[in-house]
């Protein structure tokens, strides 16, 4: 099956990747795999939203790329590269950052959001740590509060330390907020974090998102 986004078609490896193994109790994770960051509140769903959110669990397998031109191809490789020396600080091998690269890539754009501002919001939320665990509860790279697997009637939330499921609920969600708030990217913000209306968090999720801008001469990423 594929999908078209922005001049790419995207489709999917046909085997399905297996769950890593991960750990659902906070108390299980070192200080230093803790958030701080605030939660999303509990609110009524839109079909499309419910549905969105239901495939993150269903599609396993991390999304590849093919390209309708050698411009969007050589494009893409290049932010690819330049994105992966960035994170060499927080993902040791070239593997997990192009995997992880590639799936930030793929589901910000089904979402209809900008990558950067995901980077961004990831560095914020988890500073791109997978099992990250906040004081209250949300969960992995985008913070996801675990009531948005019971919603879905499955409940896991384990589910949520697994990378693509991470990314496309946090990516639904927050398109699902800028819709709520007719665009409106300050509130959309406060409102993933729980603060709607108030600076802080915004602020520093669009000045993380600057150190993932990707121009010809990017400078080095965050430390």
């Amino acid at each position: 099956m594929t999908q078209p986004v922005a001049g790419v078609t995207i489709s999917r490896r046909k085997g399905i990747l297996s769950l890593l193994p991960f750990i659902s109790l906070p108390g299980l994770l070192s200080i230093h795999e803790q958030a701080l960051a605030g939660g999303q509140l509990e609110e009524p769903l839109v079909d499309s939203v419910r549905t969105a959110l239901s495939s993150a669990i269903s599609n396993k397998a991390p999304p590849v790329p093919e390209f309708s031109n050698t411009e969007s191809r050589l494009h893409y490789l290049r932010w690819l590269g330049e994105m992966s020396e960035r994170l060499k600080k927080k993902k040791a091998t070239l593997q997990e950052r192009q995997e992880f690269l590639q799936t930030v890539w793929y589901e910000s754009r089904r979402a209809g959001l900008d990558t950067t501002l995901v980077l961004g919001l990831i560095q914020v939320e988890s500073n791109f740590r997978r099992f990250a665990v906040s004081s209250v509860g949300a969960r992995g790279y985008m913070q996801v509060m675990p009531f948005w697997t019971r919603v879905l009637g499955d409940g896991d939330a384990g589910k949520l330390f697994h990378m693509q499921t991470n990314l496309r609920f946090g990516c639904v969600i927050l398109r699902h907020y800028l819709d709520r708030e007719r665009g409106d990217l300050f509130l959309a913000l406060g409102r993933y974090n729980g603060s709607r209306g108030r600076a802080p968090y915004p602020n520093a999720v669009l000045g993380a998102k600057r150190a993932w801008e990707f121009t010809a001469k990017s400078p080095s990423g965050p430390s």
